[in-house]
Order: structure tokens, then sequence, then C-alpha cells
């Protein structure tokens, strides 16, 4: 949701505006089946309470997310890069499954890969190809994240988020949800609360976004047209009533800026949204009712 806070603030804004309009932000894998599972196992207490999660672990490998010729993909500056492509993902999952936003954080930041067998001019890569951050959540939960990509064989995805309570763990791996509650039994399994069995019907090799956010965002999708598939004259909010909004948009790219400044100072940052932020809320929808007056 754009580069910095400062364009995700205008966002902001202008959807507070116009608060009918529908101002969504693709994080897909809030709609991914797993994590859906995942988060309802989590409120129902399954492996405790939500205020005794004490660790939330995720590893994403990848192949190559740089494209064959070079575009804003291979730009830092421009939105490219791991910790853009998918860290803002994780970031904004973790906040939908423990509904708690991180307070500060700490992160490394690398590009390994400086050319590829199409990028070999005068321009030389900059966005970064991995990125190792952790998060400290306001209740002392602590997020530890690991992506990477430039050991990893081209067209390669795994990605693991693993939760652990105070009753046991829930772990999504790829697409499937399993679930451990420790009995003090070291003889026991995990055993698949959900196992992902649908197929996405189309071809995604002309993509570099891995093949579960690309079902997510069909998931979400589907999710935008059931809102206008109502009989009423305008779209009902229900179906993506779990979407990433702006001001979910707006904590992300906090973060994002809070680790960026971490790996050039190597020490750990406090996340601070921009002080320009939506605390106006009550003026500026004053001011859109007498506009449209």
């Amino acid at each position: 949701m754009g580069l910095n806070q400062s364009d995700a603030m205008k966002m902001v804004r202008a959807s507070q505006y116009y608060p009918t309009l529908i101002s969504l932000v693709n994080h897909s894998l809030r709609f991914l089946p797993a994590f859906t599972h995942m988060k309802r196992c989590l409120h129902d207490g399954m492996i405790g309470p939500l205020s005794e999660i004490s660790l939330v672990d995720v590893r994403v490998q990848l192949g190559t997310i740089f494209p064959d010729k070079y575009d804003w993909m291979c730009d830092a500056s421009m939105g490219g890069g791991a910790l853009n492509l998918v860290g803002s993902h994780v970031i904004d999952l973790v906040s939908f499954l423990l509904q708690q936003h991180a307070v500060r954080v700490h992160g490394v930041i690398k590009s390994y890969t400086k050319s590829t067998p199409g990028i070999n001019g005068i321009r030389q890569i900059s966005a970064p190809d991995f990125c190792n951050f952790q998060m400290e959540l306001i209740n002392g939960t602590l997020i530890t994240t690991s992506i990477q990509s430039h050991t990893v064989p081209a067209k390669t995805f795994s990605q693991e988020v693993l939760i652990c309570g105070s009753l046991g763990h829930l772990v999504v791996r790829g697409g499937d949800l399993f679930l451990f509650k420790s009995k003090g039994d070291t003889s026991q399994k995990e055993e698949a609360v959900y196992v992902d069995v649908q197929d996405l019907h189309f071809a995604t090799s002309e993509t570099l976004l891995p093949r579960l956010y690309i079902k997510g965002l069909c998931k979400m999708v589907g999710a935008l047209k059931e809102s206008f598939a109502s009989k009423e004259s305008n779209w009902i909010k229900e179906p993506v009533q779990a979407a990433a909004n702006f001001e979910d948009g707006l904590y992300v790219q906090a973060v994002l800026e809070a680790i960026r400044k971490s790996s050039e100072t190597k020490s750990w940052q406090r996340v601070q949204i921009s002080s320009d932020s939506p605390s106006n809320h009550d003026q500026i929808m004053r001011f859109a009712r007498m506009s449209t007056m």
C-alpha cells in the first residue's frame, strides 16, 4: 500500500472522505482457508487463551522474486524485494490472527543477488532477497520471521506459520492446518484440522507470486463479488469483513519502515505510526458531510 506511510496516509484520508466506498488492501493470506480455520481455532482457545500465546515462527522460502528483465521489482526504493512483497503479508497476517500490533522490531535485510542472466547491464538489483525480522507485540508475544529466495531453486515455494500457546501449537504448512495439544505424552502427534484440496483450475506460471497467495487473492475477489450479489441497491460489507482496510495498510507500512531502520542502525526500533494519524477522523467526516450538502 504505497511506498511509505505518507503514501498510505493519503489513501486513509481518501477512504475517510468517502466511507461508503469499498477500501481494501490485497493482503490475501487472510482469505486462505487454512488461516481462517487457524483464527477460529485460536479464538476457540484450542491451544490456550490468546493472552498466553508466547511465540509465532514464520518461515518462507521461495524461488526468484525478480523478473527476467529489470523493472520496479528489482528496485528497493520502488517497492520491490522480499520484505515488501512477502514480509508485508506476514505482518498483516499476524495482526489478523492475534488482533495485536507490534510495538518494536529488529530486522536484517540483505540484497545478495545483484544480477541475473537477464539483468546484467549498468543497473544492478537493489531489492533485498533475504530478510529476517523479529516483532514484539503489545502483550509481549514474540514474532520471528525468516524470508529468503537467494538460495532457493526456481519455482520452489514453502511457507510455515507456527503459533505456540500454553496448551500446544497450531501450524500451517503450505495450505494445510495442523494442531498439536501437549498432554505430557511424548508420543502425541499432530492432527490435521484442515487439508487444502482445492485447485485453482488455471496456470500460474506467468506470475512470480506464490500459488498460495494467488489462491487467497481469488478467495478475496470472490468475497468482493458476493458483496455486490445482493439485490439491495448498495454493496454489503459482511463478505469482505475479514479484508484488510487502509488503516491496516498504514500499520503495515509503519512496521516496514521500522524494520528498514533497524537494519540500518542494527538495533531494535519502536513502531511509530505517522503523527499525522487519522485521529482527526471526526473532523474529516464533518467536513465530508458538509461538502455533500
